[in-house]
């Protein structure tokens, strides 16, 4: 099984995830759904409902709780985006510009604000403790991860652990979540929602592994923003952490000029690849990603094979191979 393949499988509950997406944001602010709708219909790839689709699918359960709290998934994601892309200054998201580009900072602000308090009504009225606690604290640790995030740009001293605090607390929580969330809509036994939730932990760290590394290789029309905003942008990741570990104090030197100023040329961003290239920060970080995507497909070691499990470790295949 593929990602196509798993695409087909879901497309019916998707579409159901994508009904609710719309209705779900109803408000009698007509500005606050055109600018979700803005980022939400610019092609992202509804990974974490699927996820958390076939987790259910996986312990048993194929109802009608998954919508709405796939959407609440996805909710959560797209307000993290909104506020990322102020923070960041980014111009473009998915190949578009960005919707603070297009609104300003303070509106897209205050839109992201209403996706995270419309993602807590729909788990009100869901009414699963278990479920709005998860996420609680889920969307707690991410706020944390992004103030981490906006203390270690610009640092040459991040570490490794540094890193991948950073990216578990920012994207890995999140997948975790929702593959958890899938198996407790079944009503799974807490081993079988761990186990779920270890797999989505390890498949969100990769994800956001390979995303790093997207920044250095992949063309912009197939990665949807500019390629090195990361260094632009001041963030250090798993590629240029494994570069400063090993290059001379001159080319340490040199990075450290690039990613302080956080106004990189064409030229800075060319010397930065090149030293990448040379200490093979690359396939280092994809060796991780990997290693960790093996370990993450271990955690469903003991549930039933079937076209669910399939489903999952299609998704894990496709986060290895969507790099290069």
């Amino acid at each position: 099984m593929n990602m196509n393949d798993v695409l087909r499988r879901y497309e019916p509950d998707l579409r159901q995830v994508e009904e609710h997406l719309g209705k779900c944001l109803h408000s009698e602010v007509p500005f606050i759904p055109q600018v979700v709708n803005h980022l939400i219909t610019s092609g992202g790839k509804r990974f974490r409902p699927l996820m958390l689709l076939a987790s259910a699918d996986l312990c048993g359960y194929r109802g009608e709780r998954r919508y709405p709290l796939s959407a609440v998934i996805e909710y959560i994601h797209t307000a993290t985006l909104l506020h990322d892309d102020v923070v960041d200054g980014a111009q473009t998201r998915r190949g578009k510009p960005s919707a603070n580009h297009v609104w300003g900072n303070a509106a897209v602000v205050l839109v992201g604000d209403f996706l995270y308090s419309r993602s807590f009504t729909l788990m009100t009225r869901d009414g699963d403790l278990a479920i709005i606690k998860l996420i609680s604290e889920t969307t707690n640790t991410m706020a944390e991860g992004e103030v981490f995030q906006l203390l270690k740009c610009g640092d040459v001293g991040i570490t490794e652990e540094d890193y991948f605090t950073l990216i578990e607390k920012k994207t890995a929580v999140l997948i975790a979540a929702a593959c958890a969330v899938g198996a407790l809509t079944a009503g799974a036994a807490p081993a079988r929602v761990e186990a779920l939730r270890g797999f989505g932990h390890a498949m969100g760290l990769a994800f956001q592994l390979t995303d790093d590394t997207l920044d250095y290789v992949a063309a912009e029309k197939e990665f949807g923003k500019a390629i090195g905003m990361d260094i632009k942008e001041g963030k250090i990741t798993l590629p240029l952490i494994r570069t400063l570990a090993r290059c001379t104090a001159g080319e340490r030197e040199t990075i450290r000029g690039i990613v302080e100023r956080k106004q990189a040329t064409d030229e800075d961003i060319r010397t930065v690849f090149s030293l990448i290239g040379m200490y093979d920060g690359i396939p280092y970080a994809l060796d991780r990603a990997r290693t960790i995507i093996a370990e993450g497909k271990a955690r469903l070691a003991p549930f039933e094979d079937g076209e669910a499990k399939a489903s999952l470790l299609a998704m894990a295949d496709f986060i290895a191979e969507r790099t290069l």
